[in-house]
């Protein structure tokens, strides 16, 4: 077994590290001591006088090892990904050359450093190009720290862009001065109609335009400075698909959003285009330099210096990604039209088959109907070799506290709201209202709200929030095989549309 010369950990983490079973010559506490290890003090007093440091960094080649970025595990054991300065000296150069970053840019840190995205825009770009980095340590505190920093450059995952657009919403809804709420209310209306022209590719008229512009001098740039985005040159959102909704309502208000694509073997960033230049629903082109080709069963594969040197201590799987003539298997199903333009499907190893033999994309059926209410936290399509759609739902824990207070609720756990009334039938609406916008074959037809929260690192999601479809489907079996019962069981619901009764 390959082991570690030198582990430097938070003392809490400690005993986790002894129990992996993985040889460690040396662990030093960077707080304060524990039993076995060593300070940071004394590891610093144990260096050799002869020590060359000059000698020692400019032995260092482009293609060692900088670090390693293990993969989310949604399938299996998470992979070690070798990732070379090479590869990251390219990233973050060939990124810059298409979204510019500057010496004293601003940008906010609080995705988990698991998160090769973290590791890239608040690590390595700032090492590269001096960019100032306000490190958030609980996402609660993002809001705030929107607010405080102004960051110039600024990224997040769909799910904290439709957290930013459901408060929004909230406060337009919830807004008391008569005066004010007629304001944002017209000025969300100019912006959803700038918003849905985007989305059908058209252009605003002359009139539109010009009404836009108003709204965006008196009312829309406001709500930027109160978001904390109002000094933003670019913003992006990645590691998972977002609504084209949720894109085109922040470029409604203002701020376009380009969608990113990547992957931890792909370094971090593969594809994306300049805001001025973004397709809503596309993830951009490939960054200058790389290589593409779609396999026969649509996969698509990649090739350029982006690509990592292996999984570390796996040749088998390493030879299945990475084929001898460098082409990376990156496992997404992706189309490209002819300007080159990438359009994500799903995964490979993801798709639903149904019993009818049509395919589906989970994470589409997923994002359609997450982006129906912030309620949603988590959603699992189950369909594969089955008649018809269903879902697991797990409710949104940072919106089940405002929900209950606002509804005068005591108890504002999981448990007791998912057995609630007016929650299930807000759900019901939500599911339906997402349907509305999916094939019938698509479209979910039963689900359960379970009475949980999914933790990222937990069983059910990553730490990066991806499922774990194949843990999640074992262990809710008997939820999933209650939803395909011939009579509704009880806690089982069904889509309610504003003219249908509620379900029991």
């Amino acid at each position: 077994m390959l082991g570690i010369v030198l582990c430097c950990v938070k003392p809490k983490y400690v005993d986790r590290i002894r129990a992996s079973g993985v040889p460690i010559e040396t662990i030093v506490c960077v707080d304060h001591p524990v039993p076995g290890t060593l300070t940071v003090a004394q590891l610093t007093s144990l260096v050799r006088h002869d020590f060359d440091f000059d000698a020692t960094w400019q032995a260092v080649t482009p293609q060692d090892i900088v670090t390693l970025c293990y993969t989310s595990g949604t399938t299996g054991n998470p992979k070690g990904v070798e990732i070379t300065h090479a590869n990251l000296a390219f990233e973050c150069r060939a990124y810059a050359s298409v979204m510019p970053v500057e010496f004293g840019d601003r940008i906010t840190s609080y995705l988990p450093s698991a998160h090769m995205a973290d590791r890239v825009t608040s690590l390595y770009l700032h090492e590269f190009f001096g960019s100032q980095i306000t490190t958030v340590p609980d996402r609660a505190q993002l809001g705030a720290a929107l607010v405080d920093a102004r960051p110039t450059i600024w990224g997040a995952v769909p799910r904290v862009w439709e957290k930013l657009e459901a408060g929004v919403e909230f406060s337009v809804a919830n807004e008391t001065d008569p005066a004010r709420k007629a304001a944002l209310t017209w000025a969300l209306e100019v912006a959803g109609r700038k918003a849905a022209a985007e989305l059908a590719g058209v252009p605003l008229d002359d009139v539109q335009a010009a009404e836009w512009a108003r709204a965006d001098e008196l009312v829309l740039s406001a709500i930027r400075a109160e978001l904390g985005l109002d000094q933003l040159r670019w913003a992006l959102s990645g590691a998972a698909p977002i609504p084209a909704e949720t894109l085109g309502f922040f470029f409604g208000l203002g701020i376009a959003i380009s969608e990113v694509w990547g992957m931890s073997e792909l370094t971090c960033i593969a594809s994306v285009s300049p805001p001025g230049e973004a397709v809503l629903g596309t993830v951009g082109k490939l960054l200058p330099g790389l290589e593409s080709r779609i396999d026969e069963d649509g996969e698509f594969l990649v090739r350029g210096p982006l690509v990592m040197r292996e999984y570390r201590c796996e040749p088998g799987k390493t030879a299945d990604a990475l084929d001898a003539d460098g082409w990376l298997a990156t496992g997404d199903i992706i189309t490209q039209d002819d300007r080159g333009y990438l359009r994500v499907v799903d995964r490979k190893k993801e798709l639903i088959i149904n019993s009818g033999g049509k395919n589906m994309s989970p994470a589409s059926i997923e994002n359609t109907i997450k982006a129906t209410t912030p309620l949603i936290g988590a959603l699992a399509t189950i369909g594969d070799r089955r008649s018809y759609n269903t879902a697991l739902i797990v409710l949104d824990a940072e919106s089940t506290e405002p929900y209950a207070a606002q509804h005068n609720l005591a108890d504002a756990s999981a448990a007791a709201l998912a057995a609630h009334p007016d929650l299930i039938a807000e759900i019901a609406h939500g599911v339906a209202a997402g349907n509305a916008h999916l094939s019938r074959v698509e479209q979910v037809k039963r689900f359960i709200i379970l009475p949980t929260f999914w933790e990222p690192g937990g069983d059910e999601v990553t730490l990066t929030m991806k499922l774990r479809r194949n843990p999640i489907a074992d262990k809710y079996a008997a939820d999933i095989e209650r939803m395909y019962a011939v009579a509704l069981a009880d806690g089982v619901h069904e889509p309610l549309s504003e003219q249908a009764p509620a379900t029991a």
